[in-house]
């Protein structure tokens, strides 16, 4: 039959199609005090509408507990989320598309993050991580405080990965009332933890614009 069809025309390709497994995205966060874990959770929105498969994973804390307990936020944010599951390595591995997003610190990565993606290299090594469909957010306490430079750090990490960086430049005009952002959505919080600019429409397109070219990425390895 599948001699026929390719004779008389009748390609496959539609059938792919229609069976083609949804997109699998991991979005994965750290977050101490809520903002990233906020921006992930509307990240699963928009890639869930888009119709992924999605998982949402924290990145294991690294921190000892007395800091964490000295900060009153901190703990009651650690406290909320026990029930998330923590990324591992087969979850990079099983996702076609990943989303990070990670707080800034002094214009990069948290240690727990390079920490997390220090571990990679063994499914670097064996080529799991090439092609994969990358994509990252961030926050700070204030518009210049490193957010584009902590998304470029991601990023130079996926270039080794081989991954394939799907930003959102200004393909919708909700980056520009997100901020303008073009690498990545990132927000600004305030002294009272609260997120300064409205980034919730921007961080659902971003989702869905990953889940969008992972499908592609998807459709052109069959």
């Amino acid at each position: 039959m599948g001699f026929l069809n390719k004779l008389f025309g009748r390609s496959s390709n539609h059938k792919e199609e229609q069976t083609m497994e949804n997109v699998k995205l991991a979005v994965v966060y750290y977050s101490s005090t809520g903002t990233n874990y906020q921006m992930a959770r509307w990240a699963e929105e928009g890639a869930k509408a888009a119709g992924a498969e999605v998982k949402v994973l924290k990145v294991p804390e690294t921190a000892p507990q007395s800091a964490i307990d000295s900060n009153p936020a901190w703990k009651a944010h650690a406290d909320e989320t026990k029930g998330v599951p923590e990324v591992t390595l087969n979850d990079l591995e099983w996702a076609d598309a990943i989303i990070f997003s990670v707080p800034t610190r002094f214009g990069n990565m948290p240690g727990q993050v390079k920490q997390f993606l220090d571990t990679t290299g063994g499914l670097w090594f064996h080529g799991k991580l090439a092609n994969k469909v990358v994509s990252a957010m961030t926050s700070a306490q204030n518009s210049h405080g490193g957010q584009e430079a902590t998304i470029l750090s991601l990023y130079t990490s996926m270039y080794h990965w081989g991954a394939i960086i799907a930003s959102p430049g200004y393909t919708d005009p909700v980056t520009f009332a997100a901020g303008g952002n073009p690498y990545g959505t990132s927000v600004s919080v305030n002294q009272d933890g609260n997120m300064v600019e409205d980034v919730q429409d921007a961080v659902k397109h971003q989702a869905k614009r990953t889940v969008t070219v992972a499908e592609w990425v998807k459709k052109g390895n069959q």
